[in-house]
């Protein structure tokens, strides 16, 4: 058996098409780290063949989606890459983004409450559009009864033989209501099935938090009333949260994520992916500023 200096050796000895054929079948990670090795190296792991493996085969055709293709500038696959990583692209009237996991180059998106479908969304007295300068398309949620969201994806749009993940990703405001104690039921599946739901919470005590009613609050419909100073809080569900269901999970960006479900994307696969995030019979509820559904390699 050859040593790790002797492997080494025998590389050296290879035509350098052949060492970029083998290298573009390893990582990006393994790529920068090889460029490290020698010069020559460097020069096959920096290069275009190498990196263009590592690109989605329709990475062309979903830039070509993007208001802002004509000035997406690169010297070569590499930054392209890299560049596609650090900085979503907002494609399809900039109602999705897209970008690449830098860890293994496979594809992700946000859909925006612009491409998802949301109950009373056009109806400026439940949903507002908001202006926030670390999100392009929020919405915020005023006052609802039925909270309806719901979003789709054709998984040829994905990257294949990946195992995704689904995550709502929101705020809550300061003045949010009617969260703290309702569970969500959410769910992700192929089209015309049921899925696979559970059950979360938009709140991140999972609803033991307690909340304090005073004074007058305005409810689309129902007039001006006065709640009086009562403290209350969940039913006891303490001891057995997990089984009731998950709470939200303060991600890097300051935003908040839960997962709505995972599905997994084969070879071949042509379907529709539906997600949702469903309480309809709980009770009057607002301050949720929404930014889409995220859909992601899951770790």
């Amino acid at each position: 058996m050859a040593t790790a200096k002797e492997a080494v050796d025998l590389l050296y000895v290879l035509p350098e098409d052949c060492i970029s054929s083998v290298m573009s079948f390893t990582s990006p990670r393994d790529a920068c780290r090889s460029s490290s090795v020698s010069t020559s190296f460097r020069s096959v792991a920096e290069s275009d063949a190498v990196w263009g493996r590592f690109l989605p085969p329709q990475y062309q055709n979903i830039i070509s989606r993007s208001a802002d293709s004509s000035s997406l500038c690169f010297s070569s696959k590499k930054e392209l890459y890299l560049r596609l990583c650090d900085h979503p692209l907002l494609i399809d009237d900039d109602r999705k983004s897209f970008w690449l996991e830098k860890r293994s180059g496979k594809i992700c998106y946000m859909l925006s409450p612009k491409d998802l479908a949301i109950a009373w969304m056009d109806t400026p007295k439940y949903w507002t559009w908001t202006s926030l300068p670390e999100a392009r398309f929020p919405a915020t949620l005023l006052c609802v009864f039925r909270l309806e969201i719901r979003g789709k994806i054709n998984s040829c749009m994905l990257s294949p033989a990946t195992l995704y993940t689904a995550c709502l990703v929101f705020k809550v405001t300061t003045g949010s209501f009617g969260f703290g104690f309702q569970p969500i039921e959410v769910a992700v599946g192929v089209a015309g099935s049921e899925g696979h739901k559970r059950s979360v919470y938009l709140d991140v005590e999972r609803g033991w938090r307690p909340h304090l009613g005073i004074g007058p609050i305005q409810l689309p419909g129902v007039g001006l009333f006065k709640r009086s100073r009562i403290m209350y809080q969940a039913p006891r569900l303490r001891e057995k949260e997990d089984a009731y269901g998950e709470c939200p999970k303060k991600r890097g960006d300051g935003w908040l994520e839960v997962e709505l479900g995972e599905f997994f994307n084969g070879e071949e696969d042509d379907r529709e992916v539906e997600m949702s995030v469903l309480e309809v019979n709980g009770n009057w509820k607002g301050g949720l500023i929404v930014q889409g559904i995220e859909i992601r390699p899951k770790e």
